[in-house]
């Protein structure tokens, strides 16, 4: 599974690094979302965490591509 963050699309509600912190963090500058992963590839053991920080996205701002 591959994620993509669109800092463009967040607001900087934080659920994504509450929920993964691991994957997750906000920039310091805005609050805006920032991946850890450097290609986007999710371990296997935090796809549960992933998906439900995609979830819990108010914008929509991560998004699953494959």
């Amino acid at each position: 599974m591959k994620i993509r963050a669109d800092p463009g699309r967040c607001v900087g509600a934080g659920l994504c690094a509450m929920n993964a912190a691991t994957v997750f963090t906000q920039s310091e500058d805005d609050g805006t979302v920032e991946l850890l992963l450097a290609d986007g590839a999710v371990p296997a053991d935090l796809r549960a965490v992933v998906l439900e920080a995609v979830d819990a996205c108010p914008s929509r701002a991560i998004t699953v591509v494959d």
